[in-house]
């Protein structure tokens, strides 16, 4: 193949189409929107940094993190401080910086958007604006709700989630996160440059639109985030089940699918710029070898294993129950009362900690994580006797 056509413009169409330049193909980047914002964090991992360097050393502007406070429904507050940073972009500015990059590798970037695809020729056809345009092989890089699936089905509501967000004329140092009872998704605040990127996101087979603002002010009036001045956004991501994952067809004989199109996303963390970043450059890697079909297995080396065994415990963390008490609330108090416990989800926020293994280091620290909780928990009843203490007796004067 030496004729390739990519359909979207953000991160896993760019790095496709850089990866395939360098490499001699002839590749034609499609996007009717180019570099464009959207209301997520915009946050990189420390696992996307290691693997894509250029995105902490270069020039662009960006916002590096290094604590997370997480906010469980009942008001508890944990600190986590990471020994690698979260780098967090503008969407705006890190489409723009990789599309310069696959511009500079010789991709033809063109604003246009492609309404029709046909690929049951030999070579795809593509409908754009009134012209017909026929390419050997075609990407479809263009997000979880787009029309453009050659050979497979759009993805279902119960795998997509909801996001709303505002853009806040505010600065901050640290995200946060906030948890809800009975809420499968979350709340964050992720600070960018010269703003905060705010927002909720939860699952569209079982929250409403009105249900996720009401939450999203809610949350903002508690933290003290106003509304005044602030940009309102709104974004449909996928949140894939495991049988999504497992089974939903991702290539063909002209034909693949990339980033959020291929619902390449964590479903516990909504982490998805590693991942199209990631599914990018593995179909290059394919295509390149001529060897476009094993894409699906490239993937599954890489990290869909993974992804497929953290929808098996996503449910669990946003619904379960442990020690009596919501899993996110139990967590964020073991995070304050264990050291321990608190480097491992560290790890988890950074990247570095696969879901895979997670469960056999949990049960191996269990016994020091259960020593630490405990120790904290006995360290701070006399405090807590002696406020009471004082407390009964301001009372009874």
């Amino acid at each position: 193949m030496s004729d390739i056509a990519i359909v979207g413009g953000g991160p896993a169409g760019a790095m496709c189409g850089e990866r395939l330049a360098r490499s001699g193909h002839k590749v034609t980047i499609y996007d009717e929107h180019l570099a464009w914002e959207k209301p997520c964090g915009g946050g990189l991992t420390h696992k996307a940094i290691r693997a894509y360097p250029f995105l902490l050393n270069g020039p662009h502007p960006k916002k590096l993190i290094r604590s997370v406070e997480l906010i469980s429904s009942k008001g508890h507050r944990a600190l986590l401080a990471l020994d690698q940073p979260i780098v967090i972009y503008s969407r705006t500015v890190l489409n723009g910086l990789l599309l310069d990059r696959a511009e500079a590798a010789g991709c033809r970037v063109v604003r246009s958007r492609v309404s029709q695809m046909d690929v049951s020729g030999e070579r795809a056809t593509m409908m754009i604006g009134d012209s017909r345009v026929q390419a050997d092989f075609v990407v479809v890089a263009a997000g979880a709700r787009n029309s453009l699936l050659p050979g497979t089905s759009p993805l279902a509501r119960k795998d997509l989630e909801m996001t709303l967000g505002y853009f806040v004329p505010a600065q901050a140092e640290g995200i946060s996160v906030k948890f809800l009872s009975r809420f499968e998704g979350y709340l964050w605040s992720f600070p960018r440059c010269d703003h905060l990127s705010v927002g909720i996101c939860g699952s569209m087979s079982k929250h409403t639109s009105q249900e996720l603002r009401r939450h999203l002010h809610a949350f903002m009036d508690s933290e003290k985030i106003t509304r005044e001045g602030a940009r309102f956004y709104s974004h449909v991501l996928p949140s894939p089940q495991q049988q999504t994952l497992s089974s939903r067809r991702v290539v063909g004989r002209n034909w693949a699918l990339v980033g959020d199109a291929a619902a390449w996303v964590d479903p516990i963390t909504g982490e998805g710029l590693y991942y199209a970043l990631r599914s990018g450059e593995l179909l290059a890697e394919s295509l390149i070898a001529s060897k476009a079909s094993e894409y699906p297995a490239r993937i599954r080396r890489a990290f869909s294993t993974d992804l497929e065994f953290a929808t098996r415990i996503a449910r669990r963390f946003y619904s379960g129950h442990f020690l009596g008490g919501a899993v996110a609330t139990r967590m964020i108090q073991f995070i304050e009362r264990s050291p321990t416990f608190r480097a491992l989800m560290a790890d988890v926020f950074a990247g570095s900690q696969d879901y895979c293994s997670l469960k056999r280091r949990l049960w191996a620290q269990c016994g020091t994580t259960l020593t630490e909780v405990v120790g904290s928990l006995m360290k701070s009843q006399p405090a807590m006797a002696k406020n009471a203490s004082a407390a009964g007796s301001e009372n009874l004067q």
